[in-house]
């Protein structure tokens, strides 16, 4: 009997894992090390030291960028969620209809699209109304953001609702439970784990978009991201490493966050 295929058998394949993993964590933890240098360069450790989250914590500009991205991201999560479970539902809680699979690739358009792509859109589009209504605040960046941000909150939520047991709603609509009762009383009380994990996930999204908002925002708009962006263009020192490191923080613990929630069993 031949023996069944396993590719952690074959030669070689831990090294090149190894040699991987290095490559792709080692910079990251580079980075986190040198966050807390004492000197000003990114490259020559000078001892340890709370210099530089200090610094950061200080910085008026990180401050503003800061609260702006928080609000930025607060909104286009809570919005993009809303509109995942409305999605989700409605590609889940129907029967089969002509065109699904089209419903399905216009949800998840902006994954396959390359980002670049969808904030020049987003630019041209916003542009025209910019100038026709002389309106240049932050809800360019919330619908912007909300719009990148939809498919990555509907795939955890729809993947909630695809593996729910459909029995206790269709036995409450057998007793007469109006449709809206039946969501609110049997649907959302399963699914909120894949809610709360499409928000999170979102919001991280969100958080850390660099590309749509460099494109979107108007002046003084700055995100986080788009700060340190701007601060690698000029002189670079340890307080971008340390910026780097608490976003990284922010990241890492939603991610695991998120993990934990989407292997909740209902």
């Amino acid at each position: 009997m031949a023996k069944r295929f396993d590719i952690q058998r074959m030669p070689g394949f831990k090294t090149v894992a190894a040699v991987t993993f290095v490559l792709l964590y080692m910079p990251i933890f580079l980075l986190v090390i040198y966050s807390f240098n004492a000197g000003t360069s990114i490259a020559i450790w000078e001892g340890f030291s709370w210099r530089w989250y200090v610094s950061a914590w200080d910085n008026q500009q990180v401050q503003e960028a800061t609260v702006r991205s928080l609000i930025i991201a607060f909104w286009a999560s809570a919005i993009s969620t809303t509109l995942a479970v409305l999605a989700a539902l409605a590609t889940t809680r129907t029967p089969k209809f002509k065109g699904q699979s089209a419903v399905f690739a216009m949800i998840n358009q902006p994954l396959m699209v390359p980002e670049i792509v969808t904030a020049v859109a987003l630019l041209i589009f916003f542009a025209m109304i910019k100038v026709a209504t002389g309106y240049t605040g932050l809800l360019y960046l919330i619908i912007a953001h909300t719009a990148f941000c939809i498919p990555f909150a509907y795939l955890p939520i729809r993947a909630r609702l695809t593996g729910m047991d459909l029995a206790l709603e269709q036995a409450a609509a057998d007793l007469y439970a109006p449709p809206f009762r039946v969501f609110t009383r049997i649907t959302l009380p399963q699914l909120w784990p894949g809610i709360l994990a499409g928000a999170m996930l979102a919001f991280v999204i969100s958080l850390d978009d660099v590309v749509i908002t460099e494109f979107v925002k108007s002046a003084g708009q700055d995100t986080l991201p788009t700060y340190m962006l701007g601060q690698l263009r000029r002189v670079v020192t340890p307080e971008v490493n340390a910026i780097s490191t608490v976003l990284l923080g922010i990241s890492v613990t939603m991610v695991v966050a998120f993990t934990a929630l989407s292997k909740l069993k209902t």
